[in-house]
């Protein structure tokens, strides 16, 4: 297979001369900063915010390369990994006419980003086994199909995609392969950054607001060749990124064996919290999972979910979705939060087997 980025561009995007801002022209030290029309008096907020952040992360970059073995070219930081997919729609796929490929069940944010680019989605559901369909997805692409976008782990079913099938789909493919990897941390399995040397046509996300802990950050990262990353720079807004939440993640950048210390324990409690749930009589199936949360198939999963509610308890109701009826998705929490989880589950039981004995009295 040929891979030709620039047929894939939308040609306004390819003709586009991006926004220049005077931090991105400049090259060099500096003293005075009287380019950007900011407040050189300061902030009430302390911190240099009255200055503009870095509108290419270049430490943040230069950091995360180190961690992940590419080059920093191969990196786009982004307000979380949704601008990245917006982006990617932006770039890709014009609007009325081209169509992109997902596997439900699967993120919801493919579909909301389609539907405000008004871009077609193709969806093509997983096997009973929560795996790809490889066959299905190759027999839909036509000429429109622009994007394939592959959750792995998945959300939100928890299983890592076959790696085989991914990279069958990429070597046959035209288009962008999207590998949304927010929950890889979790999975006893490498990335597919490793991948993109040979596969020009992948582009693989990833989160700080998982694993690391900083959904409040709201920084997320899309890798890719080179010439991807350039096309998603033209198009970003110049200073996507803030600067605190840049030097948030550059600080704790440094705390990697802590993070790892966290992956660890969640692990262990997804373990322990699958194990208990299996033994309550109302759960039929407690789905293997490489993410930080479990796929639970319930009977009464409305009424559970209702229950935990009234508990102060928020767990995700996926019952409504196809291949996850009757299915809740339950976060792994502490050990504490999962054992309040486990205590009202407890009392729900109970209340089920004495209304069925009330039911047999009858």
């Amino acid at each position: 297979m040929t891979f030709d980025l620039q047929s894939l561009v939308r040609r306004n995007i390819r003709n586009l001369k991006p926004y220049s801002s005077a931090r991105a022209e400049f090259e060099g030290s500096a003293e005075v900063f009287l380019d950007a029309n900011e407040n050189s008096f300061g902030s009430p907020a302390g911190l240099g915010l009255n200055r503009y952040p870095d509108p290419l992360q270049r430490e943040l970059k230069d950091k995360i390369a180190g961690m992940k073995g590419v080059d920093a070219a191969q990196i786009f930081v982004g307000n979380g990994s949704d601008e990245a997919i917006d982006i990617l729609f932006r770039i890709f796929c014009e609007p009325s006419r081209d169509e992109v490929i997902t596997c439900p069940p699967t993120y919801g944010m493919y579909r909301v980003s389609a539907d405000i680019n008004d871009v077609n989605v193709r969806e093509i559901r997983l096997t009973d086994e929560f795996q790809l369909d490889v066959p299905a997805i190759m027999s839909g692409i036509n000429e429109e199909t622009k994007l394939i976008f592959i959750c792995s782990p998945n959300n939100p079913t928890g299983h890592l995609m076959n790696r085989e099938s991914i990279l069958a789909i990429a070597r046959q493919f035209k288009g962008i392969v999207v590998v949304d990897e927010a929950y890889i941390d979790f999975a006893d399995a490498p990335s597919m950054i490793a991948e993109l040397a040979k596969m020009p046509n992948l582009v693989i996300l990833q989160t700080f607001s998982k694993a690391w802990g900083m959904a409040g950050v709201r920084v997320g990262l899309a890798f890719a060749s080179r010439d991807v990353i350039d096309l998603i720079n033209r198009v970003k807004p110049p200073y996507n990124v803030s600067g605190l939440a840049q030097r948030t993640v550059i600080d704790a950048l440094d705390r990697e064996f802590t993070v790892n210390e966290w992956i660890r324990a969640a692990n262990a409690e997804r373990t322990l919290l699958a194990e208990s749930l299996s033994a309550f009589d109302f759960v039929q199936r407690v789905y293997r999972s490489d993410a930080n949360f479990l796929l639970v198939k319930v009977d009464y999963a409305n009424e559970i979910y209702r229950y935990l509610i009234e508990e102060r308890i928020v767990v995700r109701n996926r019952n409504n979705i196809e291949l996850c009826e009757g299915c809740l998705r339950i976060t792994v929490g502490t050990s504490e939060e999962n054992a309040r989880l486990l205590d009202a589950l407890t009392r729900f039981g109970a209340a089920v087997s004495l209304d069925a004995v009330r039911e047999e009295l009858v």
